[in-house]
């Protein structure tokens, strides 16, 4: 059969054009249109055929040809042919290469030519799709401007030109309103590839879309001369935004500030009126926290590292204006500087203050048997829990005015005796709880720490490594260690989970060693 050849060179000037207004690459066109006219081909030829059309990349020639493939045994007779069959029609061919026949060109009906058109379109829209897709993937974290399409129910798209961006109600500032034909700015936060295309999602109320206003407005910010170290954002009413400098001959605040304020103005005019906090911000938590607070004075600062927590005292006609409307100025600051902050007035912290004092002289008066004077000077010494005082050294506990040797010594006897029969106590209540000693031999689990899980119905080794790390903090109240620490002790109570899991290998392997760990590992539950 003679090769049939259909000579369209004005298929090259549509896929030229199409390329041209969907900015998309001119081969992604042409194998749209040669899938377009292979699917027209099995139309015609019948559907059970590998059909596929060839177009030429520089004559514009469609090529319409049939695949059979040589294969030893046939699953599909329009498709596949039995090696020896195919080597009498084509001498050489091999196992899996295909007998290739040439088709005589077809004229396009309607149908078909409508069909082929929307396998075009189709295909078209999909590189469109993943062009979109790989441009803006790129530029998540950029500041866009674009042109408002629609608004439906407070969700705005929003032209960008070549894509579409989605702003969602919650993504704008309140009493915000956008109609079609609005130019507005706004910060890509995420692009996501969905079955429907592309989404990109852009956002006026992120606060890293104040941080890239302040990098446009402020030179020595896109320089990187000032840095951005942290925002936080109540959108549309207040924000808060941490500043450092790496040139000590520049302020960074003022930079920020600009010449009568025109620089954060600017800002404050794109975000509709947002006041706007500039920080210095500093490596010490205590002294970012009080710049935090801005414009509030703060008296005294408590850290608390292993809960995360920060304690604020400031003057009594402090309070409100540190606490803010409705708690806006701590929780921003909480937000900045990523502790938790406790807000109380310089006399209810006088007044915890003494209360801690007389609860801790209580203790050591009836723990260790002696008078308030005594009790009082081991409190203001910084004394804690009768662990301290037990184990404290000598000349140490000496060295306090009032005290002499006799009297440090005499003082870690009794701590010592307390805690010997605080701890016989404990040891009786865990067995009649009955808390086996595989649990007592953890490290890090406390004579107290078993009578309340013995309270909680965790008995055995089991029921302990059933718990999650969170779960232990939760049941052990006030008792309980760090989380981290919870976790170590969970993992410990699994350790014997494993031991049974290597025990069929070793015993395959030893038995002799086998049976010894078998003993070794009986003589506990025998003494329990």
């Amino acid at each position: 059969m003679e090769t049939s050849v259909l000579y369209k060179t004005e298929l090259l000037q549509v896929a030229d054009a199409v390329a041209r207004e969907k900015s998309i690459e001119r081969d992604e066109v042409l194998d749209a249109m040669e899938q377009a006219i292979s699917k027209a081909g099995r139309a015609k030829y019948g559907h059970e055929h590998d059909i596929r059309a060839e177009i030429d990349r520089k004559s514009g020639e469609v090529h319409l040809r049939r695949y059979v493939e040589a294969v030893e045994e046939i699953e599909n007779e329009q498709t596949q042919m039995i090696l020896k069959d195919a080597q009498m029609r084509q001498p050489g061919i091999e196992l899996g290469q295909h007998i290739i026949e040439d088709l005589p060109p077809i004229d396009l009906g309607r149908i078909a030519a409508q069909t082929a058109k929307q396998v075009i379109v189709q295909k078209v829209r999909e590189a469109e799709r993943s062009r979109q897709f790989k441009e803006y993937q790129d530029r998540v974290g950029e500041v866009i401007n674009g042109i408002v399409k629609r608004n439906e129910f407070g969700n705005v798209t929003v032209d960008l030109g070549r894509a579409e961006a989605m702003m969602r109600r919650d993504e704008t500032l309140p009493r915000e309103s956008f109609r079609t034909g609005d130019r507005v700015r706004a910060y890509i936060y995420d692009v996501r590839e969905e079955q429907r295309g592309p989404q990109i999602f852009v956002s006026r109320s992120h606060p890293q879309f104040m941080a890239k206003l302040f990098s446009q407005e402020v030179p020595e910010i896109y320089d990187g001369i000032i840095e951005i170290k942290a925002v936080a954002r109540d959108p549309g009413s207040r924000a808060k935004i941490a500043v450092i400098s790496n040139d000590s001959s520049i302020d960074p605040v003022g930079a920020c500030v600009g010449m009568r304020g025109s620089r954060v103005q600017a800002v404050v005019s794109e975000l509709q009126g947002e006041k706007i906090d500039i920080i210095p911000w500093s490596p010490d938590t205590a002294t970012f926290v009080v710049n935090a607070l801005a414009p509030a004075e703060v008296s005294k600062v408590v850290l608390d590292e292993e809960a995360g927590r920060i304690e604020v005292v400031v003057p009594d006609e402090q309070l409100s204006l540190a606490i803010g409307r409705r708690g806006q100025n701590v929780r921003l600051a909480s937000i900045l500087s990523g502790w938790d902050i406790d807000i109380m007035t310089e006399e209810e912290e006088s007044r915890r203050r003494q209360e801690e004092i007389k609860q801790r002289s209580q203790m050591f008066m009836d723990s260790l048997d002696v008078d308030d004077v005594i009790a009082h000077l081991l409190v203001a010494e910084g004394f804690t829990s009768i662990e301290q005082v037990g184990f404290v050294p000598i000349d140490e506990m000496a060295s306090i005015e009032g005290f002499d040797e006799d009297v440090a010594e005499e003082l870690r006897a009794r701590a010592r005796g307390f805690l010997e029969e605080q701890n016989r106590q404990f040891e009786e209540g865990r067995r009649e709880l009955g808390v086996d000693d595989a649990i007592a031999a953890i490290a890090g689990v406390t004579p107290a720490m078993l009578i309340k899980l013995g309270e909680s119905e965790v008995k055995t080794l089991d029921d302990l490594a059933d718990l999650a790390g969170d779960e232990l903090v939760e049941l052990l109240g006030d008792l309980a260690p760090s989380l981290d620490e919870a976790n170590e002790i969970i993992m410990a109570a699994r350790a014997h989970w494993f031991d049974d899991e290597e025990a069929p290998a070793a015993a395959g392997a030893a038995p002799a060693a086998a049976d010894a760990a078998s003993e070794a590992q009986s003589e506990p539950q025998a003494e329990a």
